[in-house]
């Protein structure tokens, strides 16, 4: 836990879940300039945060803890990150209802007088944002984007200047930038072009030529990936009713595959981004008779489901949080699927070969053997004695 200053108070936050070990903050110094900025620094006009309040892609929560007095409107693809929300109110002695909680799924609020985003990794995610929120907001509106340098491209403010007007950037403070738009009354509203859809390759198993649908901001959501693709062709042959998990499922093309390739058992598509789960779901009734059974669940890894209750896990596990590199996710996913699955039950990984994911899983499961490999991805196969 660290903790933030601004002019007004102080606020003690951390990441969720919170781990005593993770180096990283909770905010990073693009929050710090956005807050700065609001408060009227370097010789600004302070923002009048008096109307509806908006807060887009807030990572663990800080912008709103900070402005929870203002009962913002905080909006995120990531449950992650609205438990870190809610946590960080509840550390700082803040009412958790001081801030409204909505999914990137949600129909976004009519009106906005202030409009505050963080920019996301992936440029998909802020279109398809900014084409949601253009409709609520009017020539009053101030909008204000914050990103770290290398975050923010010139593809990032012709998206702004595209969707709600003129657009333009402060100098850079500590390697992060803040980006003002201007809405204009003749900005032209159009529709996102998301989700998007795309068939599958051949050769690939029970999937090949199948239509896959994404929503913007999921994992290479406009091809499938290399990985992925060397993971299809991998999957273990099984058969019978089993109880199996695509774990950080993405657009589920995984555990459709498992779903066509064994009509007898009943997926559950897990990822903590809402508009994964939305993905997977609608590949799923896409490719599947309507007496398919499936579960899509938006949540913490395997946290939710029962212990010894699952027969098999898939797994791609992210080896990034935002900008950062770390195997803290796939670490706890690993954890995660050693207390889900049953005695007997595996678990199945695709990683980078560097990743060296075989060390994590035997001292996890006191076993991992490799099922395939080329020189750059392994698939690894541990087995919960």
């Amino acid at each position: 836990m660290n903790r933030l200053t601004t002019s007004g108070a102080g606020f003690d936050l951390a990441r969720y879940p919170e781990d005593p070990r993770d180096p990283f903050r909770a905010w990073d110094a693009a929050d710090e300039y956005l807050l700065r900025r609001l408060e009227g620094a370097d010789g600004a006009d302070p923002v009048d945060l008096s109307g509806a309040v908006v807060v887009v892609g807030d990572r663990w929560g800080a912008l709103s803890t900070v402005l929870a007095a203002h009962r913002p409107v905080q909006i995120t693809d990531s449950c992650l990150a609205q438990r870190a929300t809610l946590a960080n109110l509840d550390r700082n002695g803040v009412d958790t209802d001081a801030v409204r909680l909505l999914s990137a799924r949600d129909t976004p609020p009519d009106r906005i007088d202030v409009l505050l985003v963080r920019v996301p990794k992936s440029l998909a995610l802020l279109e398809d944002q900014l084409h949601r929120l253009a409709p609520a907001v009017h020539p009053d509106t101030v909008v204000v984007g914050t990103g770290m340098v290398k975050e923010i491209h010139t593809s990032t403010l012709k998206l702004f200047e595209r969707i709600i007007g003129p657009t333009r950037t402060s100098l850079a403070v500590k390697k992060a930038r803040l980006i003002f738009s201007t809405p204009g009354p003749a900005t032209a509203r159009t529709p996102s072009p998301w989700p998007y859809r795309y068939e599958l390759p051949e050769g690939i198993g029970p999937v090949s030529g199948r239509t896959v649908i994404n929503h913007a901001g999921i994992f290479c959501a406009e091809r499938l990936d290399i990985g992925t693709r060397f993971f299809l062709g991998h999957l273990p042959e099984r058969s019978g009713p089993d109880r199996v998990v695509d774990l950080g499922c993405g657009n589920g093309v995984v555990g459709l595959s498992a779903a066509l390739a064994n009509p007898e058992a009943t997926v559950t598509f897990i990822d903590e981004s809402y508009q994964a789960v939305a993905s997977a779901e609608e590949t799923f009734r896409a490719n599947t008779g309507p007496e398919a059974e499936a579960r899509f669940l938006v949540g913490d890894g395997l946290a939710e489901l029962p212990p010894a209750s699952v027969d098999l896990v898939l797994n791609n596990p992210p080896f990034h949080s935002h900008q950062a590199t770390t195997d803290a996710t796939a670490r706890a996913m690993f954890h995660g699927a050693r207390a889900a699955l049953r005695p007997g039950g595996e678990l199945w990984v695709v990683g980078n070969r560097h990743l060296g994911y075989h060390t994590r899983l035997r001292r996890i499961f006191g076993n991992c053997a490799t099922v395939a490999g080329d020189p750059k991805f392994v698939v690894l196969r541990a087995v919960k004695r």
